[in-house]
């Protein structure tokens, strides 16, 4: 290619679209011009990345066509109806969804780390083997309780939430591998089941499940969602439904996950909160469970009459109609970027 000869031939066209990029307001001629120069444009750039590689023209040309692309999409600027929806219909309605597979894991959780208590508490030699005798008596006279003390509330808060986050985080991008989620549940599983079997060993039983349960109830609910999710993604994966291939199926589930990840996100800030303010409070235990039992039931409930009217609505697939997913991806919405994938002329 001669690269002078093509940039001669062409750079007006390129002038043009710049013109057009920068100007406030075009008529409704000069946007179905500019439509064209940039669908050319986009073209010239292919062909000079193949053929003549110029980084300075290739960069030039990039720069052009992503202001063009811009300029013709628009932006979506996020509003307050955008959040309205998504903690409405979209959150709660991909949470509901995946109710199976999250009310699974939860079973199976509770299953197993009721059984590791249990043989724990039965076998003092087995928590001895497994952490120490010292540790152990450590652990019930000041550990377990000093834990949620040892800093400041409001650091420990943003401790909590962050952790709690990055632990969902792993389960939904993982969860596709299926293996990753399952180690994780079983770590969290043996910790719960040996620290509780040791508690409960000492005669400290009631220290164990009244701090735990004020926030464990929603924290661990997120976390199952988080897994189910996961999970429901692999299964996507492993068997699709009969009008989707691989691919469709999976990316479905995983644009739903997405929105499990950002509503999680707010779910483990409430968490934290009932574990650094309410869980080491002064407060009787059975009203710190109560507050616990509250929070844990007002966010069943959300889910289950938000999440069912939305499906009953007919909001399915919200991962292809929320428009807070759709300013995540501005891409999928079809009605704004369907000329974008025409072939130029």
């Amino acid at each position: 290619m001669d690269l002078d000869a093509y940039v001669a031939e062409h750079g007006h066209e390129w002038r043009r679209l710049e013109l057009f990029c920068d100007r406030r307001r075009l008529t409704a001629d000069e946007i179905d011009e500019m439509v064209a120069l940039y669908q050319r444009t986009a073209t010239h750039l292919s062909a000079l990345r193949s053929r003549a590689p110029d980084p300075a023209l290739v960069s030039r040309l990039s720069q052009l066509v992503l202001r063009a692309r811009a300029r013709i999409t628009g932006r979506r600027r996020p509003s307050w109806a955008a959040v309205g929806r998504f903690l409405t219909v979209g959150f709660p309605a991909a949470v509901y969804r995946a109710w199976p597979w999250w009310c699974a894991v939860a079973t199976g959780f509770s299953l197993l780390s009721g059984f590791l208590i249990w043989y724990v508490a039965g076998n003092p030699a087995t928590a001895s083997a497994l952490i120490g005798p010292e540790a152990a008596a450590e652990l019930v006279d000041s550990g377990f309780a000093g834990y949620y003390t040892e800093f400041s509330a409001p650091t420990f808060a943003f401790h909590l939430w962050t952790h709690n986050a990055w632990v969902a985080a792993q389960c939904l991008a993982s969860g596709v591998l299926v293996v990753p989620v399952c180690y994780l549940l079983w770590q969290n599983a043996l910790n719960v089941g040996v620290v509780g079997g040791v508690m409960v060993s000492y005669g400290r039983a009631d220290v164990f499940f009244g701090l735990i349960t004020p926030h464990g109830l929603l924290e661990l609910t997120g976390v199952f969602v988080a897994a189910g999710v996961g999970l429901r993604t692999a299964w996507a994966w492993i068997s699709p439904p009969a009008h989707l291939g691989r691919g469709q199926a999976v990316a479905e589930a995983g644009r739903s996950a997405i929105l499990v990840a950002v509503g999680l996100v707010g779910l483990f800030g409430v968490s934290a909160l009932l574990e650094a303010f309410v869980t080491p409070s002064p407060m009787p235990t059975a009203l710190r469970i109560g507050v616990g039992a509250v929070v844990w039931w007002g966010f069943l409930g959300y889910v289950v009459v938000l999440g069912r009217r939305a499906v009953a609505a007919g909001s399915a697939p919200a991962e292809r109609t929320d428009p807070w997913l759709a300013e995540l991806w501005p891409s999928t919405d079809p009605t704004r970027a369907w000329h974008l994938t025409r072939p130029a002329p």
